[in-house]
């Protein structure tokens, strides 16, 4: 073989070579990386990537399956070491924190958009006047109550408790005529604590921040929600700083508590029960202006740096659209309500009356307040939370101090 073509052959490899370099850069820019968390990839979201795909010739999109406790860590860790993946699902809690950091991209809503959602939904994710994420999962809750319980204890098994004195009296009445606590209180050294303990304020027209992002969690409005907690404890199972919300939900589904707060995820357990069951708005405090509950959504956040921020803002829009949106949270187990109002939720809450109160109360709900600290706010409203259950401290107390605590976390 000659030197000139053994230099032909040389060039046409470094070609390929270079040629082949260039097809993977290609590729890798038309990809749009997903940290997608909890154990495996929902049916309905492998369905609809499939579908989007097929419609956007040579982008693909890469799921990573990671769980709970680490996916949002992974997420962050990676943004910040500056290789961010294009999109993950975090909490929308978070997105304060990301945005101050100039970690993610806001995607911003048309006002068709917003409308769309039911009330406070596009709270849970504007920051400063702007949206930074796409609202992909939504929880409430409502009040579920055993009605074999109920008849046990000489109550009327068709009348749920109304308010917060109701609740706690039946509460009383249940454990004293039957053995069985009347209520499940969460009070572990986790986050949902908090989340529970937000759904008694926003049945109170209470909030942790006014419009203005000013600390206004020393209120009376919290202050009785707090005090209310306090006057459960007796009635509620023994030692509630062991268990957190699912936990609690557990017992109920064995018949061992007469009442939870709960989202849709329980009446979908339910249904494979022998329990007599109902299910309501959750009681009101003295200050309601009407059925309240926590609105806690997940979100889809846009990493900045990825190099393809548009096509997945595209994406995301696209996997949260109102028809795969409907088919993803209406299968029910997942514990998911609504993000939106539709002719196919009219559908479901006739079929399934169990919907009815779960989004009933957005209408007076609000959202996870924004920190930019979000985790020392939840550990200070969780100790607050303790120390009142434990009775280490009476409500005056645990609530002035949690009050000065998170003005640092604003």
């Amino acid at each position: 073989m000659s030197i000139t073509i053994k230099t032909g052959l040389m060039a046409l490899a470094l070609l390929g070579s270079t040629a082949l370099t260039a097809v993977t850069a290609q590729a890798a820019d038309k990809e749009i990386s997903w940290i997608y968390c909890g154990d495996t990839i929902d049916p309905v979201h492998t369905k609809y990537i499939k579908q989007w795909e097929e419609k956007n010739t040579g982008w693909k999109v890469t799921p990573e399956v990671v769980g709970w406790a680490q996916c949002q860590d992974k997420a962050t860790t990676l943004a910040a070491a500056g290789t961010p993946v294009a999109m993950a699902y975090v909490g929308s809690r978070t997105l304060k924190e990301f945005a101050q950091n100039d970690l993610i991209v806001p995607v911003p809503m048309t006002d068709d958009e917003k409308k769309s959602y039911y009330p406070h939904i596009v709270d849970t994710v504007t920051f400063e006047g702007n949206q930074w994420g796409v609202p992909i999962a939504f929880s409430t809750k409502a009040l579920y109550w055993n009605k074999d319980l109920f008849k046990q204890a000489g109550l009327d098994p068709e009348k749920p408790p109304k308010t917060w004195a109701e609740e706690i009296e039946m509460a009383k009445t249940i454990k004293e005529k039957t053995g069985i606590p009347g209520f499940g209180l969460s009070a572990k050294t986790f986050d949902n604590t908090m989340h529970q303990f937000m759904h008694w304020v926003y049945t109170n027209n209470g909030a942790v921040t006014d419009a203005e992002g000013k600390v206004t969690l020393d209120s009376p409005q919290i202050l009785a929600a707090l005090k209310a907690y306090k006057d459960i404890v007796p009635y509620s199972e023994e030692g509630p700083t062991a268990y957190e919300q699912n936990e609690v939900r557990a017992i109920f589904l064995d018949g061992k508590v007469a009442m939870i707060q709960a989202g849709s995820g329980a009446a979908s357990r339910l249904k494979e029960t022998k329990i007599a069951w109902g299910i309501t708005t959750l009681p009101l405090g003295p200050d309601a202006k009407g059925p309240g509950t926590l609105l806690i959504t997940d979100s889809l956040a846009i990493f900045k740096g990825s190099g393809v921020e548009d096509k997945a803002t595209e994406f995301a829009k696209f996997i949260t659209s109102p028809d795969v949106q409907s088919e993803y949270e209406l299968q029910g187990g997942a514990g998911l309500t609504p993000l939106r109002p539709s002719a196919k939720v009219e559908e479901f809450v006739a079929k399934d009356p169990y919907w009815k109160p779960l989004i009933e109360g957005i209408n007076y709900g609000g959202p996870e307040p924004l920190f930019t600290d979000y985790k020392g706010f939840q550990n200070s409203i969780i100790e607050m939370i303790q120390s009142v259950v434990t009775g280490k401290a009476e409500p005056e107390a645990a609530l002035k101090k949690a009050a000065g605590e998170i003005e640092a976390f604003k």
